[in-house]
């Protein structure tokens, strides 16, 4: 299948088919983010895209798991998403369920009964990057969104069925708003209520404006145990919240997973048991983005 610059996809979606329908991000000032920095946002040619539906129809007919990448195709038009999902039911009918990122302002742009149709043609989950919960941090790395924009495109996807995944991100803050982003991020999903919580760690690339701040010495990032009292303060802080909770990503110091509230306890004694010093940590040369 025709792939344009590398493959980013959720962990989740390690099995599933993996549709191109755009290249690069809507957004992409993100200053953390070094994903697309020198790619424009393009809609990939459509005679490409059912050409990979094609291959899909032949090839993929075990993977009932359809993602649609890049960075953001539900800020395309709903003529086009229903299109889209059109051809995909009519051609791989035994692909149960799509997914997709989905920023919050394309999100917001949605309406509800347009995020219904799109369930209802295969929908079942959106990933998006929430990454902190306080506004200052927010604004700091350029995402032009607000905890209060943010917990409003949320609660428009819960209140659809779909399944949301919200991802964080540790050490987004720095030394000097390390408490205050972990606490703040914890309230504001509490607010989101989402289906699936994934708590990543900040790993600074050079090619984006806060890996040359971190160059710069101007940004200070958190040490890992730092790290870990960071997501220990961010677990402590979810109330009421029920839903899988992901820190084993590849850039995660401590890996643990498991469900809340059911693995709360469990997940703040590993920590603690971690910051003794009793746990192992993963290395930095055996972590990833």
């Amino acid at each position: 299948m025709d792939y344009v610059g590398n493959v980013i996809r959720p962990p989740s979606e390690a099995n599933s088919i993996i549709l191109q329908v755009t290249v690069g991000c809507s957004h992409n000032k993100c200053t953390f983010c070094g994903a697309y920095k020198d790619t424009a946002f393009q809609l990939k040619d459509q005679d490409i895209i059912e050409a990979d539906i094609e291959f899909a129809k032949k090839y993929c007919r075990h993977q009932k798991r359809l993602f649609l990448a890049d960075g953001d195709v539900l800020i395309l038009s709903q003529r086009r998403l229903t299109q889209l999902f059109g051809k995909i039911r009519e051609n791989l009918p035994w692909v149960t369920k799509i997914s997709l990122y989905g920023n919050a302002k394309a999100i917001r742009n949605k309406s509800t009964n347009q995020l219904e149709e799109l369930k209802s043609m295969g929908l079942d989950r959106i990933y998006m990057g929430l990454e902190s919960g306080c506004d200052k941090v927010l604004a700091n790395v350029k995402k032009r969104e607000t905890a209060k924009s943010m917990v409003a495109a949320a609660k428009k996807i819960r209140g659809t069925g779909i399944f949301l995944s919200v991802t964080t991100l540790l050490g987004l803050g720095g030394i000097s708003m390390s408490s205050q982003h972990a606490i703040e991020t914890a309230e504001v999903l509490n607010e989101m209520m989402p289906n699936q919580i994934a708590a990543l760690t900040l790993m600074p690339l050079r090619n984006t404006e806060l890996g040359k701040e971190v160059a710069a010495g101007t940004f200070i990032l958190p040490s890992p145990s730092e790290i870990l009292q960071e997501l220990h303060l961010l677990i402590s802080h979810l109330k009421n919240i029920k839903c899988q909770f992901h820190a084993n990503h590849a850039s995660s110091y401590l890996p643990i997973a498991g469900r809340l509230p059911r693995d709360k306890n469990a997940f703040l004694s590993s920590i603690e048991i971690a910051l003794k010093g009793d746990t192992p940590l993963v290395p930095d040369y055996r972590r990833a983005l």
